[in-house]
């Protein structure tokens, strides 16, 4: 479970604050995914990290009674002058987790060959997406968060192994996902909510979601 209480987050752009969320109270419960519409530019990434732990809130309080993931293509904890191997076993160990299989896995998933032993620096982003999101597959949590859906790859070999086991990781899990568009939730969520000047609103269908989310007032 996650649960926002009274929660507001705002930046000084160095001419404005901008807010990107004002006295938001909502729940995350196991076994509810749910999905955040918002416009780009609009402070997605900065709610799921403040989910995840990774950023504060400036007002209200969270709360996370489970074992909940790191963002989806978030790389903080990895060295960059390390390679994916090294990698791979220091995040097994911060999270309690056999290293060798970490390891394993990782490499199997990533299939980038000797790239695998070479620093992440020299990664394409692409690179850097694929072991990204095989170190969150790696591991299993209650919470899966997801900024804008599945990483951007061209390997098609590695989508569909990656799709097979996130598929297979969220049949006992759940996952808040956020996105400007409202069919990269279809797959996931069974309610969904609006991001919009700040104000989080709830509903209880995606579709419910879609039509505010799609509103245009009449001029």
């Amino acid at each position: 479970m996650i649960e926002f209480r009274n929660v507001s987050k705002s930046f000084w752009t160095g001419e404005r604050r901008k807010i990107i969320l004002d006295r938001a109270t909502f729940r995350v419960e196991l076994g509810n995914s749910l999905g955040i519409l918002a416009p780009n530019g609009t402070g997605k990434t900065t709610i799921i990290n403040m989910m995840a732990g990774l950023e504060k809130p400036d007002e209200g309080e969270i709360t996370r009674a489970s074992r909940i993931s790191f963002p989806l293509g978030f790389m903080g904890g990895v060295v960059q002058r390390h390679n994916a191997r090294e990698n791979a076993r220091y995040i097994a160990r911060l999270y309690g987790l056999d290293p060798d299989y970490v390891e394993a896995f990782t490499r199997w998933l990533c299939d980038i060959e000797e790239y695998f032993e070479m620093p992440l620096s020299t990664y394409s982003a692409g690179m850097r997406a694929r072991f990204s999101f095989a170190l969150l597959l790696a591991m299993e949590f209650d919470i899966y968060l997801i900024d804008e859906g599945m990483p951007s790859s061209a390997d098609a070999s590695f989508n569909r192994r990656a799709s097979w086991i996130l598929r297979e990781r969220l049949e006992k899990a759940t996952v808040v996902v956020v996105s400007h568009q409202a069919q990269t939730l279809e797959k996931f969520c069974r309610t969904a909510a609006v991001l919009k000047d700040g104000k989080l609103h709830m509903f209880e269908t995606l579709e419910e979601a879609r039509r505010m989310y799609d509103y245009v007032p009449d001029t």
